[in-house]
């Protein structure tokens, strides 16, 4: 059965300051939609309301996925029924091999009582870095500790692609990353994609949007989505800014 993330009318604040004001998207599985908009518009605080930090409360609106509400869910319950999210900056944690961190990752979806077979386990990883061009010794290194910003990021969409996420919320993927970088992430994302995952794909540039065709861009202005379209709507963004929806 389709999934769908859904975002009605959202009003988000922080503090005595409303960020968002009055969102409203659709995400199916297996389609790809692209959020721009220019810096301080409101773009990660929708990705990290939909997984609930406790930092941004919602004052309106409401947020399902496959009708099922998710704002009184804790963060760790909405992972569990199919959310994800990479992060823009992925912490260190040190002493915690990628390995171990994802092992315990599957672990935690299981039903109380359930043990992860690891034989299985490890057949599935190797799969999986292999589709992803990773080298087995990544899953021996502790957690982002000395990685480049493309490894970084690579380690998420491993993340992705283990726990086959209903949908997937990439928070500026390409930041800080050089061209060979956003190549192989991007490619790594590409092949992660599929029917069963739907994704928000949330971006300043245009650029990330060479190798990955979204089926929808969205642009987000002071909290609002301003328009929507198809990937002529970024190429327009990447030519002329975002000055002409901000005067419109």
């Amino acid at each position: 059965m389709e999934k769908t993330l859904s975002i009605k009318d959202l009003k988000v604040s922080v503090g005595d300051k409303e960020i968002l004001r009055g969102i409203s998207l659709e995400i199916p599985q297996g389609e790809i939609h692209a959020l721009m908009g220019p810096n301080g518009s409101g773009k990660s605080t929708l990705a990290f309301t939909i997984m609930g930090h406790p930092k941004y409360k919602v004052t309106g609106g409401s947020i399902t996925l496959g009708g099922k509400d998710v704002l009184p869910l804790a963060p760790d319950e909405r992972a569990r029924d199919g959310l994800f999210l990479s992060f823009q900056y992925p912490r260190t944690v040190s002493g915690v091999t990628v390995s171990s961190f994802l092992r315990q990752a599957l672990q935690a979806r299981l039903k109380k009582g359930q043990k992860l077979d690891l034989k299985e386990f490890m057949a599935l990883l190797d799969r999986k870095m292999k589709l992803l061009d990773i080298d087995k010794s990544f899953r021996a290194r502790f957690l982002n500790e000395g990685f480049s910003g493309g490894e970084k990021k690579r380690s998420e969409i491993l993340q992705m692609a283990m726990l086959k996420p209903k949908i997937a919320i990439l928070d500026e993927t390409d930041s800080g990353l050089d061209i060979d970088a956003l190549r192989i992430v991007a490619e790594g994302i590409s092949k992660v994609a599929d029917e069963k995952t739907g994704m928000l794909l949330i971006t300043h540039y245009q650029r990330i949007l060479r190798y990955i065709t979204p089926d929808k861009v969205h642009v987000m202005v002071d909290g609002r989505i301003v328009t929507s379209g198809g990937k002529d709507l970024a190429e327009r963004l990447e030519k002329e800014g975002y000055g002409w929806l901000q005067e419109a």
